[in-house]
């Protein structure tokens, strides 16, 4: 699912590129893509000990590196991203802002595949529910969160984001508009998915480490888009 995810991300690079205000040409997308999947990679799976595996990682240092016992976070791999993307941006001297407006709309399709991946291996199940679009698991009927997360999270957000990007928009609009629709769908989710085990519910009977990492990419998100659009309307009137 992850390679699906790269694949297409390429596809649509290559064809996001071909826009005259696009800051990446065709030749830097295969580069920019190959620093986005380490970005990813490192990112998901430190940010998935440090966030939901820090109880295991202070008994056993080695943690980090069994990857067959526990998996990656999101909130990780958007860190790894934004690094990596700092890093090329350096290297052909764009900021990493204007690269992370471009890379936006590119990551919504690999997160709607990766939740797929978790539909297919059987894990991050939501509660019990009686809906009628619920699935029997072992017996019980679920939620099937890894699937609401891939319809909104990965496929309604590429829609979103591919569409407001699809003109040029006022520098950190598409990084802004990601965080907050990101963040509102998952936060949503969460009070359906079933948290860690071994976290549980952080506060309230229903606050999760999920809730917790998403609501600051909401306030972020929001003071990005009305800095973004005050700073364009500023500059019209001089």
């Amino acid at each position: 699912m992850y390679l699906i995810g790269f694949v297409f991300a390429i596809f649509l690079a290559k064809k996001r590129c071909l826009k005259s205000w696009s800051p990446i040409k065709n030749h830097q997308v295969d580069d920019l893509i190959f620093y986005c999947m380490l970005g990813v990679i490192l990112g998901g799976r430190l940010g998935y000990v440090f966030f939901y595996g820090w109880q295991q990682l202070s008994s056993d240092p080695l943690y980090i590196f069994k990857i067959t016992e526990g998996g990656m976070s999101f909130h990780g791999g958007l860190i790894g991203v934004i690094f990596a993307l700092w890093i090329y941006g350096k290297k052909i001297n764009h900021d990493t802002i204007t690269l992370i407006d471009f890379v936006a709309p590119l990551v919504p399709l690999g997160l709607g595949f990766g939740r797929i991946g978790n539909f297919i291996n059987g894990e991050l199940w939501g509660k019990p529910t009686d809906v009628f679009w619920g699935f029997n698991v072992d017996g019980v009927v679920l939620h099937a969160t890894q699937l609401y997360e891939a319809i909104l999270e990965g496929f309604l957000l590429f829609v979103i984001l591919w569409l407001f990007s699809e003109s040029k928009q006022p520098r950190m609009a598409v990084s802004g508009l990601f965080l907050v629709s990101y963040g509102v769908f998952r936060f949503f989710v969460e009070f359906y998915r079933v948290p860690d085990a071994h976290l549980s519910y952080l506060a309230l009977g229903w606050v999760t480490m999920g809730q917790v990492l998403t609501a600051p990419m909401i306030i972020i998100g929001l003071f990005m888009l009305i800095f973004s659009y005050n700073k364009q309307s500023r500059n019209k009137k001089v």
